[in-house]
């Protein structure tokens, strides 16, 4: 028992999958127009940021990254569900659970350090405009990305290395949609407690660190510009707006999530939803409807294809 490959258990049964064909229908429906709305709208801001020239930024950059990286944690689970609703049987091998929890853990992690990146970048510009662009030169944006990266390895695998050597000797059933630690551990042949305190310890006071580090940030700038010049303030803050908003709808699910490792079930269901796919799905909408740039760069691409076409 002292490893994965050891474990007794060789598939995990997800019981929240398992409904009335009514609602597998609408669920079906439901997360496929959600994750088409996840590729095409996320899709769609990386392809401006890299075609148009106007947002070779570095505020662009991180969000492109942004982009790419809300499609693949919605990758991670959408995709399975719709295809185990589709199926008779909803389950998922042991190995593939492990393996979706550590893409979980790493591509939220890195999500985390892109925030306080592009939290670091609005700063930079708000508060040091004629220093922005040496400040954020093209190789501390990449360091920004690199070290998300980094990141979020380390912080699945301080989790991984743990439940990796848990005994799993019998029950397999999770009341969830998806594989995470919290729930996996329960399923553990011996006292879960301080291993729920780890990943508490972990996901939770990282989610919530991150949190106030952001709020602190964004409430600095604000007070910054406040005190520089009062009539600046609604501005500034319409400018904010997008990202606070994004902020808060990424981490009030991963501090329920991880600070209270037992949620009722349907509200654990319901944080899913918005963690997986509401949250991806609208940060195209909340950066484009709050962007003068991004809404330019979509006039230029709707002019040049409507040019296009009588040339």
């Amino acid at each position: 028992m002292g490893g994965l490959n050891d474990s007794a258990v060789t598939e995990i049964v997800l019981l929240a999958l398992s409904c009335s064909w009514e609602k597998k229908l609408f669920l079906i429906l439901i997360c496929s127009l959600l994750y088409l709305g996840v590729i095409l709208g996320n899709l769609f801001i990386l392809f401006l940021v890299i075609f148009d020239s106007h947002l070779h930024s570095p505020m662009y950059f991180l969000l492109a990254n942004l982009s790419l990286i809300d499609v693949g944690l919605s990758s991670t689970t959408v995709p399975k569900i719709i295809t185990d609703l589709l199926n008779e049987y909803k389950v998922i091998s042991f190995q593939s659970c492990m393996t979706q929890i550590c893409f979980i853990h790493i591509i939220g992690g890195v999500e985390m350090v892109l925030l306080i990146a592009m939290a670091f970048d609005r700063c930079t510009a708000i508060c040091k405009p004629l220093h922005y662009l040496n400040i954020m030169n093209p190789k501390i944006c990449v360091s920004f990305v690199i070290t998300g990266w980094v990141t979020g390895v380390i912080h699945a695998m301080s989790q991984f290395l743990f439940v990796i050597n848990l005994p799993f000797c019998g029950p397999n059933k999770v009341d969830s949609f998806y594989c995470d630690f919290p729930k996996i551990i329960k399923l553990a042949c011996t006292d879960a407690a301080k291993f729920e305190f780890i990943v508490t310890a972990n996901s939770g006071f990282m989610s919530m660190g991150t949190f106030f580090l952001l709020i602190l940030s964004y409430s600095f700038i604000l007070i910054t510009v406040w005190k520089r010049s009062s009539g600046e303030l609604s501005k500034a803050f319409v400018t904010l707006s997008a990202h606070i908003t994004v902020v808060f709808l990424f981490f009030t699910p991963c501090m329920f999530l991880y600070v209270w490792p037992s949620p009722p079930p349907s509200i654990d269901k319901n944080l899913f939803v918005v963690d997986f796919a509401i949250t991806p799905v609208l940060n195209p909408v909340i950066y484009t409807l709050r962007n003068k740039d991004i809404r330019l760069s979509i006039k230029r691409l709707h002019k040049r294809i409507s040019n296009s076409k009588f040339c």
